[in-house]
């Protein structure tokens, strides 16, 4: 009888273990990751902030070929009427001769971090000329970015007019 209480103490002694180191594990994968320190991830932000401010720059200044660089080849605008744009109808529309765009800020800005996702979102306030004739917009933007082979690239954005007061 003792020799059944002592294999099934061992036994027991043996599930206690296999769960305390399955625990451990468990609470390692949990752990913040170099990608997810508050000092990487305040740099992340830094670094999505500054290559979005490059982006709106080369709209204003019509570079396609830096347009283009920050975008995903499936890229999708969804417009302030709900039409859907693809990346190479979004970009010949910005670089079109009839655009222009002034240069402008942006407002209420917001970088959120989830992974290899990361939410850029704000308001602008958009003036300019379109076929010679002035325009003002104003809208709120989200703009979805995906971290792939170790590049950000912008894979959508959505914008909501905002009626003038």
């Amino acid at each position: 009888m003792i020799q059944c209480d002592t294999i099934h103490a061992r036994s027991m002694s043996i599930r206690i273990l296999t769960i305390v180191v399955f625990f451990f594990a468990l609470l390692q994968g949990c752990t913040n990751t170099p990608h997810t320190t508050m000092e990487n991830q305040a740099q992340l932000i830094a670094k999505l902030t500054e290559q979005a401010d490059r982006w709106d720059k080369a709209i204003v200044r019509k570079d396609r070929a830096a347009i283009e660089a920050n975008m995903a080849e499936d890229f999708r605008q969804i417009d302030g009427a709900g039409n859907v744009e693809t990346k190479k109808s979004f970009v010949d529309d910005l670089v079109s001769p009839d655009l222009e765009i002034d240069p402008y800020a942006v407002e209420d800005f917001d970088v959120r971090v989830y992974g290899d996702v990361a939410l850029l979102s704000g308001r602008t306030r958009m003036t300019g000329r379109y076929q010679g004739k002035p325009f003002t917009s104003h809208y709120r933007y989200i703009d979805i970015y995906v971290r792939g082979g170790g590049e950000w690239k912008i894979v959508s954005v959505q914008i909501s007019k905002i009626p003038a007061a």
